[in-house]
């Protein structure tokens, strides 16, 4: 899938699914949402769990740095589009994000927001592997999240304490295009 059509997806529900467990990955196969943010497994259990989402009709998205077994080597990438039906990856790690890119996965850089280094870095970040997302976490931090999306064309998605409607529409307000959490409450607002 291109990455123009997973935004597309995104557009249509801005609420991305987020799991953590296999409790989380039954209950978001049953929502509206296109999009699942995979946030456990190793290096036995991805292929079957993103074949789940497929499976669902929902576009698996693999964090990538929260896999058991499986390393932070760009060979990881390439276990990931050859082993799994995965159609993109998240990770902190510049060079994960790159060569998934050069295998045409779509590519989200999550960034912590801790203090102004971390937001300053986000913009090297981006310059250097132009991912298709960037994901900011916390996620309720309005102020934050508009001058993000201000200073950059990449489309932002905010995770991380998204807790109800109001923090959802702050997000979307600044300027985020999504938000993601595996708060089960949220994704059915």
């Amino acid at each position: 899938m291109r990455p123009e059509q997973i935004l597309e997806v995104i557009g249509t529900n801005p609420i991305i699914t987020a799991v953590k467990n296999r409790e989380g990955l039954k209950t978001c196969l049953e929502t509206e949402s296109g999009l699942v943010f995979i946030l456990f497994g190793d290096i036995c259990t991805i292929p079957e769990i993103v074949g789940e989402v497929k499976a669902a009709g929902k576009i698996p998205i693999v964090h990538l740095d929260l896999l058991g077994g499986i390393g932070n080597k760009e060979i990881a990438v390439d276990f990931m589009r050859e082993q799994t039906e995965a159609e993109g990856i998240i990770s902190t790690r510049p060079a994960l994000l790159k060569r998934a890119k050069e295998l045409g996965l779509f590519t989200v850089l999550r960034a912590f927001i801790l203090d102004s280094m971390a937001f300053t870095n986000i913009q090297k970040q981006i310059d250097h592997i132009r991912p298709d997302c960037i994901e900011i976490l916390p996620g309720v931090m309005p102020k934050i999240t508009k001058r993000i999306v201000e200073e950059t064309e990449i489309p932002v998605i905010c995770g991380g304490l998204i807790a109800d409607k109001e923090d959802i529409m702050g997000a979307i307000s600044a300027g985020a295009v999504a938000i993601s959490s595996t708060n089960q409450e949220v994704w059915t607002l």
